[in-house]
């Protein structure tokens, strides 16, 4: 009998979760080591081909982003920023146990301004915040 999609979505998360290198990779992305953390995060992208999928691949694509800006390409920041932002917007929002909404929150912001051609300076980094369980009361 194969798993239902709830439960492969869940297995693959679990198997993510479980995985060293994840949290090692979220930890780069913190630090803004985005070259490292590219690294870490194609290498699981790679390795994935179910649900999880787009959520890496979406962090993966604004980790880029962020790399391209810090190298003064900001065509590319914005293609790749625009890409990483439409996939995430599809996922859940506490995918990988990462807050989704924050991050996406946070690279919107500096898109519009890369798209006004305004400053990004002064604007919030993103991050890869652990989400907060919702309490049903």
């Amino acid at each position: 009998m194969r798993p239902n999609p709830e439960q492969q979505v869940l297995s693959e998360e679990q198997e993510l979760l479980a995985d060293t290198r994840l949290g090692e990779a979220i930890f780069l992305f913190n630090s803004g080591d985005w070259y490292a953390c590219h690294d870490g995060f194609e290498a699981l992208w790679h390795e994935t081909a179910g649900p999880m999928r787009p959520v890496l691949q979406g962090i993966l694509q604004i980790a880029v982003a962020e790399l391209h800006l810090e190298r003064g390409n900001c065509r590319g920041a914005t293609i790749l920023m625009g890409e990483g932002l439409g996939r995430l917007k599809a996922c859940p929002p506490n995918a990988l146990e990462i807050d989704l909404v924050a991050l996406i929150n946070s690279s919107m912001q500096r898109l519009l301004a890369l798209q006004q051609q305004r400053s990004i300076e002064g604007l919030e980094l993103p991050r890869l915040v652990e989400s907060r369980p919702i309490t049903v009361l």
